[in-house]
């Protein structure tokens, strides 16, 4: 299934053969509450109530605001949350993300692709196959 461009217009959102949502922030952008409850929205239309883990892609994002971390501290249809960066910038986002909300799901942050990918299939079997 091709990526959706979210409302908004800062993210795409797929589902990926491989049962894993892939969520991919645009470069630079500053992910505002109104940016996270579409995608979030998105997420939940696309999974159609079922759960699969996510890829969240948040290499070059510029910043995210307070509230937009707290709509992503809200469940979803996210079993699981790999966060990717390639940045410090990217690893202090995730870290204070996930040092001042509590995620709704367990959620790490990665810095390889593969290994997140590998994280988020590890646990296919562990979450009911709905939301």
């Amino acid at each position: 299934m091709p990526a959706r461009r979210i409302d908004g217009g800062k993210a795409t959102l797929e589902l990926l053969p491989n049962g894993v949502l892939h969520l991919e922030w645009d470069r630079d952008c500053t992910i505002a509450t109104t940016d996270a409850e579409s995608a979030m929205a998105a997420v939940d239309v696309l999974a159609a109530g079922q759960v699969h883990p996510m890829l969240v892609d948040m290499e070059t994002t510029r910043t995210v605001t307070r509230g937009a971390r707290s709509v992503f501290a809200i469940p979803c249809s996210a079993s699981r949350i790999a966060l990717l960066g390639s940045s410090p910038v990217d690893r202090m986002i995730a870290n204070f993300f996930l040092g001042v909300n509590s995620p709704p799901c367990p959620t790490r942050f990665f810095t390889s692709r593969p290994l997140a990918v590998a994280w988020l299939q590890s646990a296919a079997d562990e979450h009911p196959a709905t939301a």
